[in-house]
């Protein structure tokens, strides 16, 4: 049995609601010996406990039944491997429950023949939840965290996306440094039926440590009074410096739907000149840098960055206005990146 760490080993798979003491028949359940780290059940049978993060313990022991619990949140996740090397008993089987992150060790596992697959939603035992489950899952319906967390999907990134999923997990933090400018970028669409295109509203922060901070989220499918006052009021709540808005669709309509929300809004009015993946590459090559972060979880603008690519025709109004507030905040290196991928290109041809 391997657990992330000693601690969850005990709470989870040991002593939790669904532990080993607590299932089986009552007479036929095991007693757990702390001191030497084992379960011990009446029949004879007995179960060592290790954690992943001491993987050079699990050496030397052999068995016929290995039990890796959460493998994908591991911090080492090869852990497994070796544990591998000590089935040579009898059953000689391995047994991995786990959220399903899209970690290489998990993917190596699952390439291997002979592996069995079983899939567990959360819904599929909500008789034995809580009420206010249904509440997480309504929250969560459709974004990568739901869909992960809730749904039992493996989130891999998409092959000719810009963006990557390590990008913006390596650097994501809790909180953001001091910030220089903040702006509040909008990608308005152009009607707000259902089945049009969403209105892009992200927030960004340049701090001074010269990061990019995104700072949050309020996209949606609104009315033009609608996605005003989402913008408006993101930009109040983290007193950012003024509104971008890109204009192509509606122009001055856009500042003018701003101002009847709050005439004291400072609104730049910004036209897309370049294409959409000429205007993007910078952005994502700052994401592949590490100099941007996420300040906590944004998961329907996380999946629209990784899961978009270039020439599929659909329009990533997220991801537009991420872009708008980065090429706001980061001119300079937006626009020489530009040029510099531009030139690649044409020398490529």
């Amino acid at each position: 049995m391997i657990e992330r760490t000693p601690s969850d080993a005990r709470e989870t798979m040991i002593d939790g609601d669904s532990g080993l003491l607590h299932v089986g028949p009552v007479g036929n359940r095991p007693r757990w010996e702390p001191a030497r780290g084992r379960l011990v059940w009446p029949n004879g049978a007995i179960a060592r406990v290790f954690t992943a993060a001491e993987p050079d313990k699990v050496r030397g022991f052999q068995s016929d039944l290995l039990w890796c619990e959460e493998l994908a949140s591991w911090a080492a996740p090869e852990t497994y491997e070796i544990a591998r090397f000590g089935l040579r008993l009898g059953y000689a089987k391995a047994l991995v429950t786990t959220t399903p992150k899209p970690i290489d060790q998990l993917k190596k596992i699952l390439r291997q023949p002979g592996v069995a697959i079983t899939k567990g939603r959360t819904l599929d035992n909500i008789g034995n939840l809580s009420p206010a489950i249904r509440l997480l899952v309504e929250q969560y319906a459709g974004t990568r965290l739901g869909r992960q967390e809730l749904e039992a999907e493996l989130l891999e990134d998409v092959e000719g996306a810009l963006w990557k999923r390590d990008w913006i997990d390596a650097r994501r933090v809790s909180a953001a440094p001091e910030l220089a400018r903040v702006v509040v970028a909008i990608d308005p669409a152009v009607t707000s039926e259902e089945g049009s295109d969403e209105t892009g509203i992200i927030a960004l922060g340049r701090g001074v440590d010269r990061r990019g901070y995104v700072l949050g989220d309020r996209s949606g499918r609104y009315s033009p009074d609608g996605w005003a006052r989402r913008a408006v009021a993101l930009l109040e709540e983290l007193e950012a410096d003024y509104i971008v808005a890109e204009a192509n669709n509606g122009g001055e309509m856009v500042k003018h739907t701003l101002h009847v929300v709050d005439r004291s809004v400072r609104v730049k009015l910004v036209h897309a000149s370049r294409g959409k993946l000429t205007r993007a590459e910078p952005c994502a090559a700052a994401y592949e840098r590490g100099t941007v972060s996420h300040v906590g979880s944004f998961p329907a603008l996380e999946d629209q960055l990784c899961e978009w690519e270039p020439g599929s025709g659909r329009s990533p109004d997220r991801l537009d206005a991420l872009v708008w507030a980065w090429s706001e905040l980061f001119p300079r290196v937006g626009f020489a990146m530009a040029d510099a991928l531009a030139a690649m290109e044409g020398a490529r041809h």
